[in-house]
């Protein structure tokens, strides 16, 4: 295959990749969901940079290597499974605290301290989900490795970069868009206690079977 042909074919099976729902889908979903735009779009372009460093890792062999040892990896799967199961506990308490209130405007059912007060904390809120997750490591050795060449030129691997990283930030940004138009906003707000008891019950659940992969493999 030419390098055109390389990067048209990254972008599909990443775009794909994308839209299949997971960690970073439901970050976006339930925050931009409760937060706002602002926030939202902050929490896709640490996704998004966090989607770029996995690339360029990978590209530059440091992901395989850390696959390949065992112990790397496994401290790795630790991170990120506790991570993501520290989201799911702290959106499943959120939901506790919120559930007698759940009738009350959604300015008095929200738990403030579980706001994300500034954009810092968005962008490291998506950036730390996206990076520690170990499935999306895995994706990145096999994607990169399967469809870029050693031999491609340095001006393609840098094209397949910036194509990972910017479909990554528009498909993020535009979710973040359309689930905090008003008219969404009117929608979702009731079911905002629903979205973020779904969203935890997903972190907690990806984080537990990561952990007990970990257990399983010592």
């Amino acid at each position: 295959m030419n390098e055109i042909t390389i990067l048209m074919t990254l972008a599909t099976v990443h775009f794909i990749a994308l839209m299949s729902p997971g960690p970073d889908f439901a970050l976006v979903v339930q925050n931009a969901t409760r937060f706002g735009r602002q926030t939202g779009f902050y929490i896709a372009l640490g996704l998004s940079f966090g989607i770029l460093l996995h690339s360029i890792l990978s590209l530059t062999g440091v992901s395989y290597v850390v696959h390949q040892h065992p112990t790397l990896f496994a401290v790795v799967q630790i991170a990120g499974g506790s991570y993501l199961l520290y989201l799911g506990i702290g959106a499943l308490r959120s939901v506790v605290s919120r559930w007698g209130l759940r009738h009350q405007p959604a300015e008095l059912a929200n738990d403030p301290s579980l706001l994300l007060s500034s954009r810092r904390q968005a962008f490291s809120r998506g950036f730390t989900t996206n990076i520690l997750n170990p499935k999306a490591l895995v994706f990145f050795i096999s994607l990169m490795s399967t469809l870029v060449p050693s031999s491609m030129s340095v001006p393609g691997k840098l094209m397949a970069l910036a194509i990972l990283w910017s479909l990554s930030l528009a498909w993020f940004s535009f979710l973040a868009w359309a689930l905090s138009t008003k008219r969404m906003q009117r929608k979702l707000g009731s079911a905002s206690i629903y979205i973020d008891a779904l969203c935890g019950l997903l972190f907690s659940g990806i984080g537990l079977t990561i952990l007990l992969q970990v257990l399983l493999s010592l």
